[in-house]
């Protein structure tokens, strides 16, 4: 019987999200002792609770091989329409209703586009993200729409629209919590669901998910409808934390997400990956743009080196797949 040998390379491969953040964690505990605080980790939740959404319906679309650059985009028209719609005394549950619906529909449209015409995913969802960008603009002439906290009788609609994005429920954010409970929803469908298996067979194989008889059109769609759903919440989410509607709300949060899935290990191919990986790779973001903020580090130099942690995280994917490959 042979021993199996101790493979540190395969190790490094297998756990290199882990051991990332174990690294980033341990380095910034070093450069600030209240690093490992408990409010220091609130705030970690609160400000990227939003990305952490956007990139969790980010990876079902992935997951399949595809792309959406139109989130950030769909974040900022579900915010404009929240505040159009309760500055029109839409009662809040409707509001929160037709915006996340409104990123569904336009998340649908897309993968409609993608997956009746086999056009490429990343032409169609960078035009998307423009005309949804265009849109939202157009809804107030480029204006922002505030004052969203103070509405309502005795400003209780104000208040209860603000919980969404900035309250606290024993001291951890109401946004964080709703970001890990739509985890578990994730974690529930990929892994447990017809679709989510659907998933995995489309983006690692479209002929052969094909000739298995699954509905490729139908669930590419889905997957589509998924990320405009999360990425419409994201959006409400944010107008609540910050009370004003923006039209250049989450500009660039494509990014943030696509770095996210990408470290997380889910392969931009597709059929491989996961959303536990997703939230992992948000946390290791936050982490990184911690140091970046702790050290005195521009903007702009953070967009740089956040460019090249993307590279050198899809070169860690393509040693993984290489090694799969070979063994």
């Amino acid at each position: 019987m042979q021993e199996k040998r101790f493979d540190l390379r395969q190790i490094l491969i297998k756990y290199n999200l882990a051991i990332l953040l174990l690294l980033f964690i341990g380095v910034a505990s070093l450069l600030s002792p209240n690093f490992l605080t408990f409010s220091n980790a609130v705030n970690i939740f609160q400000s990227y609770a939003s990305i952490g959404i956007i990139a969790l319906g980010m990876t079902f679309v992935v997951i399949t091989g595809g792309i959406d650059l139109s989130v950030g985009s769909m974040s900022a028209l579900a915010g404009m329409l929240m505040g159009l719609l309760l500055t029109n005394d839409v009662p809040l549950p409707v509001a929160v209703l037709i915006a996340v619906l409104s990123g569904a529909a336009v998340g649908g449209i897309t993968g409609f586009i993608i997956s009746r015409f086999e056009l490429p995913a990343f032409i169609v969802s960078l035009a998307v993200m423009v005309s949804a960008r265009g849109l939202t603009m157009l809804t107030t002439n480029g204006r922002v729409i505030s004052g969203l906290a103070s509405l309502g009788p005795n400003e209780s609609v104000g208040e209860a629209f603000r919980f969404l994005g900035a309250g606290r429920v024993f001291g951890i954010p109401f946004a964080g919590i709703t970001w890990v409970i739509l985890l578990l929803i994730g974690v529930f469908i990929l892994r447990k669901t017809l679709f989510g298996r659907s998933l995995y067979a489309i983006g690692g194989n479209k002929e052969s998910a094909y000739l298995s008889g699954i509905k490729m059109k139908k669930y590419t769609n889905l997957a589509y409808v998924i990320s405009g759903a999360c990425a419409a919440y994201s959006g409400v989410i944010l107008t609540a934390w910050l009370t004003v509607s923006q039209p250049t709300l989450s500009a660039g949060a494509e990014l943030d997400a696509i770095a996210a899935v990408v470290l997380g290990g889910t392969a931009l191919s597709g059929g491989t990956g996961g959303v536990v990986g997703t939230f992992g790779g948000v946390l290791l973001l936050a982490i990184i743009t911690n140091i970046f903020n702790l050290i005195g580090l521009p903007s702009f130099y953070q967009q740089i080196f956040m460019g090249i942690i993307i590279i050198a995280a899809l070169l860690l994917n393509s040693l993984f797949i290489m090694r799969d490959k070979k063994n």
